[in-house]
């Protein structure tokens, strides 16, 4: 791991073209006096169409934790794919199980991966793929979903246990956090919100988030509550929210670059996993990243 003010400069270099559109407004930092590139804006990954697919950033959480930093990432809906995979054992029924990893027919256009939400044993998180359930969704959950025109939301769940015909795949995980862009009053420290390792309140905490525009966050966080994980989405652009996996374990978010063949590389930093994760049959669920194609979205297993 870069030292902080390494890693914030190098931010900062590879992001001054941050004003030009449709790139997101750079995050405000939370410190009076910012770092150099913190919450600044650099590209990952092979332009399309002429465009970044796919922004990183890193910023300080709160001035009572300077050595805590979240690691965000922003794709652009206009030029990716996002197709969400089952593992080995989640979720627990899939309807079909797949390759448990990123098939190899679609590694050429991979941009990034990242870890899923919590496990349906926790919460009844149902989750859909290509018109099939896994496990029924539950009304009242946050839903992660993704349509056949390619177009991302966050739902607040009412539609029953089935997934419309206009759903390339769905992924629930506990009530929502952001909401209309204002955190979730529910947001509390009990149990309700994750069992974390240790019985510590605050542990590595991952989400995902939707922009103004419709475009996709995705954060991962050490030393998070709920309540923090929601603001720094907040912070970060997202006007609905929902909370990701969590304990040191299990968060993931994976970039990809093609120059002699596929090179992942861990943007934040897990002793418990390797670059490789989802390269590989892994036994959680997961998010691959791609970049568009013509045709309507469908979840490819080769």
């Amino acid at each position: 791991m870069l030292p902080l003010a390494a890693l914030l400069f190098a931010s900062a270099a590879q992001g001054r073209q941050a004003s030009e559109k449709p790139w997101p407004p750079n995050i405000k930092p939370v410190f009076a006096h910012p770092l150099p590139g913190e919450g600044v804006w650099r590209r990952s990954g092979p332009p399309v169409d002429g465009g970044p697919p796919v922004l990183l950033t890193v910023f300080r959480t709160d001035p009572a934790y300077p050595r805590v930093l979240a690691y965000v990432a922003w794709f652009d809906h206009t030029r990716t794919a996002v197709g969400f995979y089952p593992g080995r054992y989640e979720p627990p029924h899939a309807a079909v199980r797949g390759p448990m990893m990123v098939p190899y027919g679609q590694r050429w256009r991979l941009l990034a991966t990242f870890n899923a939400g919590f496990t349906y044993a926790y919460g009844g998180n149902g989750s859909a793929v290509n018109g099939r359930v896994n496990e029924p969704l539950k009304d009242g959950n946050a839903t992660l979903v993704g349509y056949k025109t390619g177009a991302i939301a966050i739902l607040n769940w009412r539609g029953g246990p089935n997934a419309g015909k206009n759903v390339a795949w769905a992924r629930q995980s506990l009530p929502p956090i952001v909401w209309n862009g204002k955190l979730n009053p529910a947001l509390d420290n009990s149990l309700r919100w994750g069992q974390a390792f240790g019985h510590s309140i605050r542990v590595w905490r991952t989400g995902v988030g939707i922009d103004r525009r419709g475009n996709l966050i995705f954060v991962a966080a050490d030393a998070q509550t709920v309540v923090t994980l929601a603001k720094i989405l907040q912070r970060a652009g997202a006007v609905r929210a929902m909370q990701f996996d969590i304990n040191g374990f299990w968060h993931t978010l994976i970039t990809y670059t093609h120059k002699g063949g596929l090179h992942p590389t861990l943007v934040e930093p897990q002793a418990n996993q390797s670059a490789s994760r989802y390269l590989v049959p892994d036994d959680r669920d997961f998010f691959a990243v791609y970049r568009r194609v013509p045709g309507p979205l469908t979840v490819p297993f080769k």
